[in-house]
């Protein structure tokens, strides 16, 4: 029989206008590293919160170690033996990383300050204990994500966690990284620590899981063993239905150039950049993390300029001068950032706010923003890019990641962009919301404009682009056609 170390029955959850978890029943083993599946907004968010005590528990229960639990606080649960590693690091730039492992609970000294050599000595061995090569008292904003993740693994540690969450690990790790993540998984799941995994990558989800739960639409819809699905199977449980292709690429047909960039110099982070985008094509842009492709993007934007930066943007065939976000807009040119909640998002304001809000002179009447405007503006493209909200009025802060990934492109497609740059735009995406911006990129193109695809996934690379060009320490690096393009090439031109 397998040791139990969860157990959830009935779990039920709602919101104002949603019903996020319904009668949801599965268990996980002590020492098994369980993925949890689902489309964003399928309720992997809710439960998680409901088991790590940030929200309070509607119907059903859960069980640790055979033990009912419900938690009014986050507290509780880690006194508990639950921990969740988020995909936004929750520590401490300014503190080292001892301090930050034991951050609310450092040892003290009998006359009642924190004995510094126990910290540093506890920090050690938790750091040891996952193979960790990191100095304790290195400050924690001058690491790497990679190793600030393992920070959190080691705090998680100092609670005696027996369940470790990860949500969305991997997002902005590297192929290195990303092997050094999984050895740290293993390493925990030999001592016994269960870890539950979410990813939307699927490739992640087969090679560490040992076994599998799906949740679709807040319902349990499969727990098992991961051997015994393939990825067609594991995607139809997803999306409730047979996904006949991932990535539905359509051909329009090379157009006009749309976009040349000739001969771009930033000092120390671009390097004679020349690249054309013709009108109908999605111009991929690989490389590894740190490359110059987010700087390329953001430099086009005019969102960053270097005091002594050089080089030319031509639109059609005419030179025009990007000194700011405003002259690359009028310009016909929009920007799909990297980090949707810094960058894309107001996370406070209403979904039909944050469509409206660059294209803001769409929905004026005088001096005043006409709500019926904006109202026919924000349902237009909810309808459109299917954004699952119950209302316009919803804080964008309550939608899924892939929903709010939506809004930010509704925003950018609501100015009649020409010249469309997504950077990592799938980023934390479930499998069938990407085939739908796919699908967007799609009709985008048809239209006679041009897209820059920056992204880390090789698959949507190969599966999307019609040309790609990779970077490498600010450079482009290699082009080729999709005829071309095979993975063991942008491998060999991102690292050499």
């Amino acid at each position: 029989m397998p040791d139990v170390v969860l157990r959830i029955e009935n779990i039920s959850k709602s919101f104002p206008g949603v019903k996020a978890l319904s009668d949801v029943s599965f268990s996980v083993n002590r020492g098994e590293i369980h993925a949890l599946m689902g489309e964003n907004g399928a309720g992997k968010s809710t439960l998680i919160k409901i088991l790590s005590g940030v929200n309070s528990l509607e119907g059903g229960a859960f069980y640790i170690n055979g033990k009912s639990m419900r938690f009014q606080t986050p507290l509780e649960a880690l006194k508990s033996g639950i921990s969740v590693v988020h995909q936004e690091i929750k520590l401490v730039d300014t503190l080292t990383v001892s301090e930050n492992i034991f951050i609310g609970q450092p040892p003290m000294t009998g006359r009642g300050t924190v004995d510094w050599k126990k910290l540093h000595r506890d920090a050690r061995e938790l750091l040891d204990s996952i193979h960790a090569d990191i100095d304790e008292r290195a400050i924690v904003g001058k690491l790497s994500i990679a190793r600030q993740q393992m920070v959190e693994v080691c705090k998680a540690l100092s609670h005696k966690a027996e369940i470790i969450i990860m949500d969305e690990p991997s997002a902005t790790l590297t192929d290195k990284e990303l092997t050094m993540l999984f050895q740290i998984l293993r390493n925990l799941k030999s001592r016994g620590i269960t870890v539950i995994y979410i990813s939307h990558r699927m490739e992640e989800v087969f090679e560490i899981s040992d076994r599998v739960t799906v949740l679709r639409d807040g319902q349990h819809i499969h727990t098992g063993d991961i051997r015994e699905l393939d990825r067609r199977r594991l995607i139809a449980m997803m999306v409730g239905r047979e996904l006949e292709n991932e990535y539905p690429k359509e051909f329009v047909g090379r157009g006009e150039p749309i976009l040349e960039v000739k001969n771009l110099n930033r000092p120390g982070v671009l390097k004679n950049i020349s690249l054309t985008l013709h009108a109908g094509e999605v111009l991929c842009v690989s490389g590894l993390v740190g490359s110059g492709r987010t700087e390329f993007a953001r430099t086009v934007f005019g969102a960053d300029r270097g005091k002594d930066q050089t080089g030319e943007i031509w639109i059609r065939g005419k030179r025009i001068e990007i000194r700011s976000v405003q002259d690359a807009m009028r310009a016909g040119i929009a920007l799909i950032p990297e980090d949707r909640k810094r960058q894309g998002l107001v996370l406070g304001m209403s979904v039909r706010e944050n469509i409206s809000m660059a294209s803001i002179r769409r929905v004026m009447r005088g001096l005043r923003i006409s709500r019926k405007l904006e109202n026919a503006l924000a349902k237009e493209f909810i309808q459109s890019l299917r954004i699952m909200t119950p209302d316009q009025q919803r804080e964008v802060r309550n939608l899924s990641g892939g929903n709010q990934q939506k809004v930010v492109i509704a925003k950018w497609l609501a100015t009649n962009a020409d010249i469309l740059i997504l950077d990592e735009p799938t980023r934390g995406v479930d499998v069938g919301a990407k085939a739908e911006i796919y699908k967007l990129l799609n009709g985008f193109t048809a239209q006679g404009k041009g897209v820059i695809m920056i992204s880390s996934e090789m698959p949507e690379v190969l599966g999307m682009c019609d040309r790609v060009v990779v970077f490498r320490d600010g450079a482009i690096n290699g082009e080729f056609t999709r005829d071309e393009v095979t993975q063991e090439k942008l491998l060999d031109r991102a690292i050499r």
